[in-house]
């Protein structure tokens, strides 16, 4: 990115209950999160408000967040609507864009945005995890760990 080098690990959750006791630890460290919701699943994106709960619980104030909507290429099974989520995240102050992990649209957006916020708060001379938690599905369920050279 802009000429630098990214290395991620990457680490998929899957939003599962089972993780929630590692996801915490992650939080503490982590400077950008992804908040990810399927697009053609109502309940997935009902539980963003839980996963910034949980954000705002153990990740420090500074982090940076950014709210995908995944699967937009499922236009005719989309119950979740472009506007509902950008206005969601307009009001809780953090970026949105949807994605199609299937058709590649928006994915490598998705990273560059977070890691330009992430480059943007912090000097590149620091290590950088940014994690992704939520209950959906698609390219989206990972920690990633960046390490800026």
């Amino acid at each position: 990115m802009e000429g630098k080098i990214i290395k991620l690990q990457i680490w998929d959750t899957a939003g599962q209950e089972r993780f929630r006791t590692i996801t915490s630890s992650y939080y503490r460290g982590a400077h950008g999160i992804m908040i990810v919701y399927d697009v053609t699943d109502r309940e997935s994106f009902n539980n963003v408000k839980q996963w910034l709960h949980e954000i705002d619980r153990y990740a420090n104030d500074s982090v940076c967040k950014l709210l995908v909507g995944n699967k937009c290429d499922l236009v005719q099974n989309k119950v979740v609507d472009t506007l509902t989520a950008k206005a969601f995240a307009d009001e809780i102050g953090i970026p949105f864009l949807e994605t199609s992990a299937k058709e590649a649209m928006n994915v490598e957006q998705a990273f560059l945005t977070m890691a330009g916020a992430i480059k943007k708060k912090y000097n590149e001379s620091h290590s950088f995890i940014l994690a992704s938690f939520p209950k959906c599905y698609g390219l989206f369920n990972y920690l990633l760990l960046i390490d800026y050279w």
